[in-house]
């Protein structure tokens, strides 16, 4: 039985969930700007609660953005300086599939618009529908202002929105059952979401992995 860490920082909230003996522990926390110090003595006491250590791990997962972009190098420079260092595969997860993954856990909805705040009067935005207990997007993931937000064309039935980004509800032109705008990407449900990949043969070597900001300009310079 495979063993898979997961780690989180692309948002306020750190976060880290270990599956191993087919058993899943995890460790959230709110604390913005203490992702740096407080992600590997997290990771540790995982490890040490859970009887095992990172020997033991056969791939490790992480959020690959969108989301902050100190928050989401964070957790690539972890990743990678591990795996490295462990020969070991990765796993990335986006972060607004783990806003719907993490909806559908605590919520129970089978269809999520996840959106996480951009800052700079934009939105992070997808939609996400379930399927065997997996939420797949739905269409494409974009950066965007909370006016221009839209579900899928072929879009039916109720829809739940989760994330920072409904804070923007009364811009965003979308009919929903119901809504958490306080919910942040949990590693819990980033590593269920590995499991699916990693079941698929979707690991990748640790230096492919790339961050995913969705907003070109901030890893690119314009073209002059």
């Amino acid at each position: 039985m495979s063993t898979l860490l997961a780690l989180d920082t692309a948002t306020e909230a750190c976060s880290v969930a270990l599956l191993h003996n087919g058993k899943v522990t995890s460790h959230y926390e709110v604390i913005p700007r203490l992702h740096a110090q407080k992600l590997l003595p997290m990771i540790q006491q995982l490890l040490a609660d859970a009887g095992t250590t990172l020997q033991a791990v056969d791939a490790i997962a992480f959020g690959r953005g969108p989301g902050a972009f100190t928050g989401v190098r964070i957790a690539i420079g972890v990743v990678q300086g591990l795996a490295f260092a462990l020969d070991r595969p990765v796993l990335p997860v986006s972060n607004l599939a783990v806003l719907a993954q993490r909806a559908y856990r605590e919520h129970g909805v089978s269809q999520v618009a996840a959106a996480i705040d951009a800052r700079m009067d934009e939105v992070y935005w997808g939609c996400y529908r379930e399927t065997a207990g997996e939420m797949r997007l739905v269409g494409n993931e974009a950066v965007l202002p909370p006016e221009v937000a839209a579900l899928p064309a072929d879009a039916s039935g109720e829809w739940f929105g989760a994330g920072t980004g409904w804070g923007y509800a009364e811009r965003i032109a979308v009919n929903l059952t119901g809504q958490d705008a306080g919910m942040l990407p949990h590693a819990e449900d980033l590593l269920t979401l590995a499991r699916f990949a990693w079941a698929r043969g979707e690991a990748i070597v640790a230096d492919e992995a790339q961050p995913v900001y969705l907003r070109d300009k901030v890893a690119t310079p314009k073209a002059r």
